[in-house]
Order: structure tokens, then sequence, then C-alpha cells
């Protein structure tokens, strides 16, 4: 996919994501490290996006996932920032900091330099939370993106909101909406 295929599909999925949310009247959060902004910028580049997005930090720094997610010494001890554990506490922490009924969260190494043999560059985590349930994938994006930082955190971003749709769309009408 080129960048500008990307970056439309990118904006398609963001205004789908906030209808829906408008829909069924919930709020999202977001919590957001490798991508530094760019889920709350592609979200609040919907008009609309104002009823459905209350709160995102850009949550670069270990002390900062601790300060204002939550996420613990301990897993960051065990796991590292960029790590599935890591990814679950920060889109809770967003979601519960809100407060939200989804919660929204990217970490990882967009590179070109800072990945090693167990995490290479283009190792991302994303996660969805949605009233108590988190999804989680682990996204290798190396071999689609290269060593392209941009393309990396572009397509985190993509991934990420492809996710929360299939998160909402699996949730149905039962889940409150």
């Amino acid at each position: 996919m080129n960048t500008a295929e990307r970056r439309w599909e990118l904006q398609q999925n963001a205004e789908r994501l906030v209808q829906e949310l408008l829909r069924r009247g919930w709020k999202t959060a977001a919590a957001e490290s490798c991508t530094g902004g760019m889920v709350t910028q592609a979200l609040t580049s919907v008009p609309g996006a104002s009823g459905v997005l209350d709160y995102g930090v850009i949550t670069y720094s270990n002390a900062v996932k601790q300060r204002e997610l939550g996420v613990s010494g301990e897993s960051l001890e065990a796991f590292g920032a960029v790590s599935r554990t890591v990814a679950l506490q920060m889109a809770e922490g967003a979601a519960r900091k809100a407060p939200a009924e989804m919660g929204l969260s990217t970490t990882g190494i967009a590179g070109p330099g800072g990945g090693t043999p167990q995490k290479p560059v283009g190792t991302v985590h994303i996660c969805v939370w949605l009233l108590g349930q988190a999804r989680h994938r682990q996204l290798d994006l190396l071999d689609e993106c290269g060593n392209d930082r941009e393309a990396i955190r572009e397509t985190a971003v993509l991934r990420l909101l492809e996710l929360a749709l299939s998160v909402l769309a699996e949730a149905g009408e039962t889940a409150g909406g």
C-alpha cells in the first residue's frame, strides 16, 4: 500500500469510528507512544470528533506512562514499554482517566534505530479496551513498511482503527450501545 492509499484508508476508518461511537453515545480516549499523537490527529480531523474524544495523551517516556495512565513499574521492568502488557495497561488507563467506554493505545519501535533482535524496528503493540475487555495485536511492520518511520507510524494507526472497528462490530448492540 502506498502512502496516499494508506492515508485515505486511515481517514476513512477514522470517520467510520467517530460515526459509530457517536451513534452509540460512547467516548474514546487514546494513549500513544510511538505514534506521538497521530491517533488523536486522525480522530480530530473528523467533524464531530469532539463528541467522542475527550482525552488523548502522548506517553513517550515510561515515567509518563506510569504517572498518567497507571502503567505499573513492574510491567515496564519485566516486559519493557514495547509489550502486550504495557499496551493493555495504557489502553485501560486512558479509558479510566477520561472516563470513556473505549481506550486505544500504541507502543512500539518506529525506527530507524532503537530495535533489538528481540524487538526489531517495526514491532508495535496496539490495544483496544472496550467496557472492561481488551483486544491486543502485535504488529511486525518492517517487511510491510521497510525502515520508513512515518510508514510504520501511519500503518500502526491504521491497524489500530481497524481493530477498534472490529471490536465495536463484535460488541454489537448488546454492550450498552
